[in-house]
């Protein structure tokens, strides 16, 4: 199997960890405040991913050069990203928020042209721009501009967060493993949710059986595994190709309601799906993603 098709694979796994992920989410939010839900989740996706670092990468230890960028990525794409994205959903609506975190591969884009430089090639940014489009159809194709501009910029602030810890984490892999950056990441993500939850304990509810394993869902399999599939991909496809498949998660969410819970799809919203599909597939068509991170380094794990 080639590089390039694991990565594919890798990310499709995580988006659809993710995109299962609002189910769990808006279950275990009744018990849990936001915040510590977010800690809670990564707690235990320390815990696994300590385990496996073990394993497979035991001699590898922290040092001192790999803190900013581990840091600013575990504050960004962990922390930050949660805190932007759960306060933002309520101040807009559910439609308005997938909308702009649909822009991300947009802003990914324009933020390597920016500091890369180079020509990006149209096909990815036609892809992009479909998937955008998709995404608001998916949504329901009735945005409105309803909400309080607070919670846009708050969802305007979890999409730049999110491109961030792409960049913060993309040169890190010239020299470490994979495992290494996720769970360090995971690490000072977790300890960015600490004074959160201090203010949230007087808010907490019963934790039931129901609870605790929609809660272990998305420590394993969406903080976990899905960050370290990211990471995989993201290592191989660049930080604008894999940005976009984050477009798929709304589509992942939508499909699974309505072979899971029964609901009903509008013509627009499979017209939505389709159109994400064909601007990620346009978006990833080239075989090498610009800055691509050579292979004379050591096997990750």
């Amino acid at each position: 199997m080639t590089e390039r098709r694991s990565a594919l694979i890798a990310i499709i796994f995580a988006v659809v960890f993710w995109g299962f992920s609002f189910i769990s989410i808006k279950i275990a939010v009744v018990v849990l405040p936001p915040m510590s839900l977010g800690a809670v989740r990564f707690v235990l996706a320390v815990v696994f991913l300590w385990f496996v670092k073990r394993k497979t990468s035991p001699k590898e230890r922290l040092e001192t050069r790999d803190l900013p960028h581990l840091i600013g990525a575990g504050l960004a794409g962990v922390t930050s990203y949660f805190f932007f994205e759960n306060n933002g959903v309520l101040l807009v609506s559910a439609s308005e928020a997938s909308v702009i975190i649909g822009t991300i591969p947009v802003i990914s884009m324009v933020a390597e042209r920016a500091v890369f430089g180079g020509r990006i090639a149209k096909r990815r940014w036609m892809g992009a721009a479909l998937s955008v489009i998709g995404v608001w159809l998916v949504a329901g194709a009735a945005i409105a501009v309803s909400g309080e501009g607070t919670g846009y910029l708050f969802m305007t602030g979890a999409a730049a967060s999110w491109v961030l810890y792409c960049f913060l984490t993309r040169p890190l892999f010239a020299r470490r493993s994979r495992i290494y950056i996720v769970f360090w990441q995971s690490v000072f993500g977790l300890i960015g949710f600490l004074p959160f939850v201090f203010r949230e304990l007087p808010r907490w509810g019963r934790i039931d059986l129901s609870i605790a394993l929609h809660v272990a869902y998305l420590g394993i399999f969406c903080s976990a595994l899905g960050y370290w599939f990211y990471a995989r991909a993201l290592e191989t496809l660049g930080v604008g190709a894999a940005t976009v498949f984050v477009n798929l998660i709304p589509v992942i969410t939508v499909v699974a309601g309505y072979f899971i819970l029964g609901d009903r799809l509008t013509f627009l919203q499979w017209a939505g799906s389709a159109a994400v599909l064909l601007g990620v597939s346009l978006a990833t068509w080239e075989g090498r993603a610009p800055h691509q991170v050579k292979e004379n380094k050591k096997p990750n794990a």
